[in-house]
């Protein structure tokens, strides 16, 4: 089966990320008196962030009885204001190299294109609208849309959903973190692209088995070549 839809992640993946995100979660923490280290909180990237958050108060509190859905929420709060406001005003919100020249190739051909995001529909619509992408792409789902974030396939069967693609053999995931690698696997995908722009390494995803590692997401184009080359000789 030839590929019709390809979902993207955002921040490490399409949008440019020099740890902005990270930065915000350690803010977020810090103002209910956690302290992360950056080298801590890069690893839980693409997590849906309450369930990143949580992750991070279990290795922090060792008091697990103050680990509350209210302490939580509290946190998410903060960060997702901070982040808010990050987008809305920051000079330096970009796409990633060839991510526009990429997206208008595979438009090109007749491939649907999605973001799929750990972000709450409300950063991501504020991202989306600052770079001028809503006519630029297909589809987009954030992680408070549907019952369970990555590693889980929800995001992605709704895309498709959404889309009226029927089968995952017709879908590529390309994402930057272990959970996007996860959640392409879990959603069954044709092809699942792991991207080195982000938060994890070459070596540091390998260990996730994605069907291919990139260095550059132009190189998409050419892997869903591939798999339209062998269907139609098939």
């Amino acid at each position: 089966m030839s590929i019709e839809l390809v979902v993207f992640d955002m921040a490490g993946t399409t949008v440019k990320d020099k740890n902005f995100v990270g930065i915000a979660f350690q803010q977020a923490m810090r103002s209910q008196g956690y302290e992360i280290a950056i080298e801590n909180v890069n690893p839980l990237m693409g997590y849906e962030k309450p369930l990143a958050i949580k992750m991070m108060l279990e290795v922090r509190e060792f008091d697990k009885s103050k680990i509350t859905e209210e302490l939580v929420a509290t946190i998410h709060t903060h960060f997702v204001n901070g982040m808010i406001e990050f987008y809305q005003t920051t000079t330096e919100i970009a796409p990633l190299p060839n991510v526009e020249e990429t997206f208008a190739a595979l438009r090109e051909r007749g491939i649907k294109i999605a973001l799929n995001t750990g972000f709450s529909r409300d950063i991501a619509d504020v991202i989306v609208s600052r770079l001028g992408w809503e006519n630029k792409i297909d589809c987009l789902v954030a992680s408070d849309e549907v019952p369970y974030g990555r590693p889980y396939p929800d995001m992605i069967r709704k895309i498709m959903a959404e889309l009226g693609i029927g089968s995952a053999e017709r879908v590529a995931k390309v994402g930057d973190t272990e959970v996007d690698i996860n959640e392409g696997i879990n959603a069954g995908c044709k092809y699942v692209i792991g991207i080195t722009t982000g938060a994890f390494t070459r070596d540091e995803l390998l260990p996730y088995k994605p069907t291919h590692i990139i260095d550059d997401i132009a190189e998409v184009p050419g892997i869903i070549s591939a798999s339209h080359e062998m269907a139609v000789q098939a």
